[in-house]
């Protein structure tokens, strides 16, 4: 699983990036860390290279760029753009990703998303939780110092042109995104759908926030270890809201109800507008919206789960539980992050609050026994009843998976080819009528000169397409699009089985 993060940079310093790439900073205030002298400490490993540029004259390059073109000049502009590419831990001990390969892919990256322009391209071995996930940074002068030739992704004409600045917009960057989720299967790494909400939705904010009270809480149970009875786990706010909901929905029959506990219980306010849900905890004044916790916390999630856990009455689940004769695989099973279609059990050893409380304890043996009835109900439906049995089902279900992934990647070549020609096609229309007013026109030089843009892109689309189709006769925009939608159905087909 990679994701990629974007960050806008204003700061007209451009070596502030190399320092940060290559010397230590304090993960908290992002300030560097000096040694007693006073001096930047570089870090222990990295791997640092640069596109049209040297990565250690970055900035000085930067600023040449922008002089000649007279852009970034002002204290307001977007001066670099800062993307970050964060592989799985798994992927270094499962695949055997290396930081060299995580830089090649890097450069590759870079290269073919963010072309004409200088670029720094850093690999670290791990990120600030420790957790080993090699992660690679891409910085960009905001101003493309290069001409290059059109791409698909491209949205505007400039996009192509020396002089113009990097454009960012929500299309882009899912863009990117689809190309980060296409590295990741052509690389077989773990990954995760990035193009849609998560089911748990954690922002950087939140997650700074947790890591900086995580360490004053840290701090004080050193200083003082009787608050380690009490807790060793610092919440957000968000982080606690999603521990409650997740609690009150597990023990709730209906959204009335749910609304009512959550109420009684701890004093949150459960809001619904236009289907959207919201939150107001009691220290606040305004609401904290379902969906800025995730897919799990939003009302539809929330409906379906408690209809979806309340089928049997908790009488005919122990019955089917006592009579199961597969006790053992679940207590071995739940122990295991593993990504599967039912829910973990709760390890009631582990679990702190219930060893404090009775009444939790007791819901937590309740729910246990839920999520187990969906799991033996699983194994049934699907004819599981032994190891064996699972096993053969896993072996034949990733010999489809790789049969089906070698018709997508089949499909996606295809498409891609049609995705070439329907741009093409788009852009000669958009410019047909001024490439007409050009060849008409009695002074061909100067009507170019004051309309390079619409030309340039007419006849390089011109000419892509006579390399597409091998012909000087194009197909009309309507067969390439009939063409397109059929290749993307046959694309989803493949990919919802």
């Amino acid at each position: 699983m990679a994701v990629i993060k974007h960050i806008s940079i204003k700061n007209s310093n451009y070596n502030a990036a190399t320092d940060y790439l290559t010397t230590q900073h304090d993960e908290f205030t992002g300030k560097a860390v000096l040694d007693e002298q006073g001096n930047h400490i570089p870090r222990s490993d990295f791997i640092l290279e640069g596109i049209h540029c040297d990565p250690y004259s970055f900035g000085e390059e930067c600023e040449e760029t922008n002089k000649r073109f007279n852009k970034n000049q002002t204290r307001t502009e977007i001066k670099a753009h800062h993307y970050i590419i964060s592989f799985d831990p798994r992927d270094r001990d499962d695949n055997g990703l290396t930081t060299q390969q995580a830089q090649a892919l890097g450069m590759k990256f870079a290269e073919k998303n963010f072309p004409g322009h200088e670029a720094l391209v850093c690999t670290h071995p791990d990120g600030h939780n420790s957790a080993g996930n090699i992660h690679v940074h891409i910085v960009i002068n905001s101003v493309r110092a290069y001409d290059v030739e059109r791409q698909d992704f491209m949205e505007r004409p400039g996009d192509a042109l020396a002089g113009h600045k990097h454009h960012v917009t929500k299309n882009y960057l899912k863009y990117l995104k689809s190309q980060t989720m296409l590295m990741c299967q052509q690389e077989s790494f773990y990954q995760v759908d990035l193009l849609h909400p998560a089911k748990v939705r954690i922002t950087d904010r939140e997650y700074w926030a947790q890591r900086r009270g995580q360490a004053k809480l840290d701090s004080k149970i050193k200083s003082s270890p009787s608050l380690s009875q009490h807790t060793t786990q610092f919440e957000t706010e968000k982080g606690f809201l999603r521990r409650v909901i997740t609690e009150i929905m597990t023990d709730s029959h209906s959204m009335e109800e749910f609304q009512k506990k959550m109420f009684e219980k701890y004093s949150i306010e459960v809001y619904e507008s236009r289907g959207r849900i919201s939150y107001l905890l009691p220290d606040r004044q305004k609401p904290i919206r379902g969906r800025s916790l995730g897919t799990d916390f939003e009302k539809e999630f929330i409906q379906h789960f408690i209809s979806e856990n309340h089928i049997f009455d908790q009488k005919r689940i122990y019955e089917n539980i006592k009579k199961s004769e597969t006790k053992s695989f679940f207590s071995q099973t739940s122990h295991h992050k593993t990504k599967q279609s039912v829910r973990l059990i709760t390890d009631l050893e582990t679990c702190i609050k219930a060893q404090q409380s009775r009444a939790y304890a007791q819901k937590v043996k309740i729910s246990n026994l839920q999520k187990m009835a969906d799991t033996l109900a699983f194994l049934q439906t699907n004819g599981i009843e032994t190891m064996e049995d699972l096993q053969k089902l896993r072996t034949s279900s990733k010999e489809h998976v790789k049969e089906t992934l070698a018709k997508v990647k089949m499909t996606e070549s295809k498409l891609h080819i049609v995705d070439k020609m329907y741009h093409a096609r788009m852009t000669i229309l958009k410019n047909r009528n001024v490439y007409k007013q050009y060849l008409n026109s009695p002074n061909r030089r100067d009507f170019r000169e004051e309309h390079t843009a619409e030309i340039m892109l007419y006849e390089a689309a011109r000419k892509e397409l006579q390399g597409l189709t091998g012909t000087k006769k194009f197909p009309s925009l309507k067969d390439i699009q009939a063409e397109r939608s059929a290749l993307y159905r046959q694309k989803n087909a493949y990919y919802e089985d």
